[in-house]
């Protein structure tokens, strides 16, 4: 009987010892993600920067979000030429009778600028975190007569779009403030349609003379780096903006 006892209990810790460490998990379509338990490392405050919230995520301090009270930033006469919205808006090759997701849409500077677009039968599924931008949202969107854009109120982690709804989601200055950039890109990847795309624009990291707070600029290596873990991939980066990044990426 004991060396039946003894047996079983060696054949178990063989078979623990030859089971996979639970280092990182797999995702729907096989990539390697970041386990829950460590994928956001808190920063010590004597090293966090002020303009952070005090957690890192795949190497890179997350920024403090923009509150609505800097919205009139958003509204400033000088974006256009500083950004160049034209030239973004060109690029995306919106068309039509398209569904598109402004991601962190603030006071709808952008939906406004794509509603046209995708009119008359398109959409623009506006979405923010803070009701007051929503509200501001809503009413300039109101006064210019755009019915074709939806204003939304979305969670930290969840965007709360219906599932497989969008052909094109977008976020302007917005992904590295995201307190939970992994939870919050896994819900605009469910409201993706196959083959949706998925765009990032960020003030480049690697330009020193672009005027912004280091913490709130993004390289294309690692906006790369962290949406290839999610069911994307790659499909092109446009570089004919004055500031800042166009990082495209395609649903799997």
């Amino acid at each position: 009987m004991n060396r039946i006892v003894t047996f079983l209990i060696t054949g178990a810790t063989l078979l623990m010892s030859l089971a996979p460490l639970p280092i990182r998990a797999q995702s729907r379509v096989g990539e390697l993600v970041p386990p829950a338990v460590s994928r956001y490392i808190s920063v010590p405050a004597n090293m966090a920067n002020p303009d952070g919230i005090g957690k890192r995520y795949m190497g890179r301090e997350i920024a403090g979000v923009m509150g609505w009270q800097g919205a009139a930033w958003l509204e400033r006469e000088e974006r256009e030429k500083e950004e160049r919205t034209d030239v973004l808006l060109k690029a995306l090759a919106l068309k039509p009778g398209m569904t598109v997701a402004d991601i962190g849409a603030g006071t709808g500077y952008l939906s406004r600028r794509m509603a046209a677009a995708v009119a008359p039968v398109g959409s623009v599924l506006a979405v923010d975190v803070q009701p007051e931008m929503v509200r501001m949202l809503k009413r300039l969107a109101q006064q210019k007569g755009l019915s074709n854009i939806v204003p939304s109120l979305g969670t930290d982690t969840d965007v709360k779009l219906p599932a497989a709804s969008v052909d094109l989601a977008i976020m302007v200055d917005v992904y590295h403030e995201l307190a939970y950039p992994f939870e919050v890109m896994e819900s605009i990847i469910r409201a993706l349609k196959p083959g949706g795309q998925l765009v990032f624009i960020e003030y480049r990291a690697e330009d020193a003379n672009v005027p912004i707070k280091a913490l709130h600029k993004m390289s294309e290596a690692q906006i790369r780096r962290e949406a290839e873990v999610h069911a994307l991939v790659w499909d092109r980066t446009v570089a004919s903006l004055p500031w800042q990044h166009m990082v495209v990426f395609k649903k799997r």
